[in-house]
């Protein structure tokens, strides 16, 4: 997975619903500082009666063993793939290391069950830099509620931001009815590219709430010559559009002329793979106006993204694209759906042993049917990384042994092997060939052997044992990838 996770929502943004909630200190610099949206300040000469005046959480002198710690509610539950631990003029007094923990918590009066959390560690021990921006990369691909930073042993934090992937309650959501805001940043969706954000960020578009100014929508450059600005929102789940908003509150100088609005039935796509949009709506647009559209929509059934085109360039606050959601008709993708979390994981990694795409997979749902969940899952896996592949290889057990190991599936290796039965000289050269084969390149022989005899299988080691490393976990991933969409069509028939 890319480290570049800076460009993902930041889940704890005071600005989306995040808070801190609780912390043990905050002698100099209160906890809520951490989640302020503008760039820590300085003001020299400044001092409270507890101190220098400092623009972050900042704890007293620790002259006991401990540490300090504060837990912050996410605005938006979600995967976190990595955080921002920011100590920006924190110089003398910047802690000398951090780790962070993260958690899980339903209950609405959450100060209530913190005592009672089951608190994860998804950032061990690492130290920090004073004034500076500390980034990590997160691997846990489960979904949490609330994360704690804890400072060792004590010290000052200027800012945290906690980047990641917003995963919804789609099954409380489904139940409460009626119309969805599918473009929602809360509910799942992203403003995937865009043609130009040069005064505001392209995810703005559709944050929660209202816009407090104008650095706080979206706003193109003057454009100086032809063509107009976009941007492009896969939306949180596939459904029908039936109320379309665009804002252009504080935009009073700089709102667009007029807009289009077009979507596309495609998903589980990328935005380049994107094609034959069909247009919802399209009219003038005011300065600093809170528009509504529902009986000039064109009805064009299930979407999975829009194409929000402004005309020539300017700003727009918020986009939202009230909806039905779209209702899932295969059995087998609507139970997967309706998994927990933990359930989902487990049963995606009976389908491939990479946990950070079994947790991935269940964080991407809802799939709106078959070819949605097996198109994503095939995307999924090609971005992993070289050791999740491997971890994926490790879960098979070798060709024509007896037993799988305890992280795979072993009724289905056997079933896929059925037809691979060696005679006794052929499983003796299979053993061998595949000791050979780990040997050489560093992991075992990985094909996709449903429906191949133990001829074929033995003349395709024979050419691949030989072969470069390089070459060889390509090929080896490209098995693995037919495995696992086998594997899945049988884990949908068996929830079905």
């Amino acid at each position: 997975m890319s480290d570049d996770f800076t460009d993902l929502p930041d889940l704890a943004a005071e600005g989306v619903g995040g808070a801190a909630i609780a912390c043990n200190d905050e002698f100099f610099a209160e906890k809520e500082n951490l989640l302020k949206p503008h760039a820590a300040e300085w003001r020299d000469h400044v001092y409270t009666d507890r101190g220098k005046w400092m623009d972050g959480w900042e704890t007293r002198r620790r002259r006991e063993p401990g540490y300090d710690w504060c837990v912050i509610r996410l605005g938006m539950p979600g995967v976190i793939h990595g955080v921002v631990v920011d100590t920006a003029w924190f110089r003398g007094n910047f802690p000398e290391s951090c780790a962070i923990e993260a958690c899980t918590i339903d209950d609405p009066l959450d100060l209530r069950a913190l005592a009672q959390a089951a608190w994860t560690e998804i950032l061990p021990r690492v130290p920090l830099a004073g004034d500076s921006k500390n980034r990590f990369l997160i691997v846990s691909r489960a979904r949490f509620t609330h994360v704690r930073l804890n400072i060792f042993p004590d010290g000052g934090v200027a800012r945290l931001r906690v980047h990641g992937a917003v995963v919804p309650d789609w099954q409380r959501l489904r139940g409460l009815g009626g119309a969805v805001d599918l473009a929602a940043l809360a509910n799942g969706a992203v403003v995937e590219t865009c043609s130009d954000m040069f005064f505001g960020s392209r995810q703005n578009l559709i944050k929660p709430g209202t816009p407090f100014n104008m650095s706080d929508g979206w706003e193109t450059r003057r454009r100086r010559g032809p063509g107009n600005d976009w941007a492009i929102v896969r939306l949180a789940a596939v459904g029908s559009i039936e109320r379309l908003e665009i804002d252009t509150t504080h935009f009073k100088g700089n709102a667009p002329g007029r807009c289009v609005v077009e979507a596309v039935y495609a998903p589980g796509s990328s935005a380049a793979a994107l094609d034959g949009w069909r247009v919802v709506h399209a009219s003038p647009l005011q300065p600093h106006t809170r528009h509504v559209f529902d009986e000039s929509l064109r009805r064009v059934g299930a979407v999975s993204h829009v194409r929000l085109s402004v005309f020539p360039d300017g700003g727009v606050a918020r986009l939202r694209v009230w909806g039905a959601l779209e209702p899932v008709k295969d059995q087998g993708v609507l139970r997967v759906n309706g998994l927990g979390n933990d359930e989902a994981t487990a049963a995606f990694a009976r389908c491939c042993g990479a946990k950070a795409w079994a947790s991935a997979m269940a964080a991407a749902r809802p799939f709106a049917d078959r070819v949605a969940l097996l198109r994503f899952a095939d995307r999924l896996w090609w971005q992993l990384d070289e050791r999740d592949w491997l971890e994926a290889f490790a879960a098979h057990p070798d060709i024509g042994a007896k037993k799988a190991p305890a992280s795979g599936d072993q009724a289905w290796s056997e079933g896929e092997q059925k037809s691979a039965a060696a005679d006794a000289a052929q499983a003796a050269e299979l053993l061998a060939l595949n000791r050979a084969y780990r040997e050489r390149h560093g992991f075992g022989y990985i094909v996709c052997a449903t429906g191949r005899s133990a001829a074929s299988i033995l003349d395709d080691l024979r050419a691949r044992v030989a072969g470069e490393r390089v070459s060889e976990i390509r090929t080896a991933a490209e098995e693995q990838a037919a495995i696992t969409r086998l594997r899945l069509g049988k884990l949908l028939e068996e929830l079905s």
